[in-house]
């Protein structure tokens, strides 16, 4: 996220999924040689933000995402210019993956291990499943904003990882807003040569 708090950038498109200027949030772990290896390229950057991407990628054995992270669209799936999404053939999750949606699909499965199953009937329902097919391995909810923020609410989050970029966006989609208040418990705190701050959270339930 931004300094300013928002996690993408005013006016997303399909050609610009992250709005003006969100990019510059990822740009950190783009460059990691983690990032890069799970997306069948070479080298890449070592040090904090490579060790930070690595662990928020090891032992995943589900991931919860909206409509809008899967596709960028909205309404009936004919009618979505970008339905098959947006990694191609062989996404980078190498696990099962619950699409929250108000469209029903069929679910749509991927090389490497990657199905995405498409869930009409809330938030639990998805948790529930994503359990199911996870094991003992984690889980972890890809966003969007207002899934984190459905989740949140619903207290349903064990934690939350944070990366704070050192750029100001000045609007777009905010992570936390109107979403009640709530005690978050920092576990970690690191920060990258590059700027960016990692911070942990532990949610406390009361």
């Amino acid at each position: 996220m931004s300094l300013d708090g928002f996690v993408a950038g005013p006016g997303p498109t399909l050609e610009a999924p992250l709005g003006e200027g969100g990019e510059q949030l990822h740009e950190w772990t783009i460059a990691t040689a983690t990032w890069r290896a799970q997306h069948g390229r070479a080298g890449g950057e070592t040090g904090i933000d490579d060790e930070v991407a690595a662990q928020s990628m090891s032992d995943i054995g589900a991931t919860i995402m909206g409509r809008r992270m899967f596709s960028g669209g909205e309404g009936p799936w004919k009618q979505d210019p970008n339905a098959d999404a947006w990694w191609g053939d062989d996404p980078p999750f190498h696990h099962p993956v619950f699409v929250l949606t108000h469209h029903a699909r069929e679910p749509v499965t991927k090389a490497g291990g990657t199905t995405f199953t498409f869930v009409t009937d809330g938030i639990e329902s998805a948790l529930e499943q994503a359990r199911a097919a996870a094991g003992e391995a984690d889980i972890r909810l890809g966003g969007g904003a207002d899934v984190a923020r459905q989740y949140l609410m619903a207290g349903l989050l064990d934690g939350l990882r944070l990366h704070v970029v050192p750029v100001l966006l000045g609007g777009g989609v905010r992570l936390f807003e109107d979403q009640g208040p709530g005690e978050l418990r920092c576990t970690s705190i690191r920060e990258s040569p590059t700027g960016v701050a990692h911070l942990e959270y532990r949610t406390v339930r009361r």
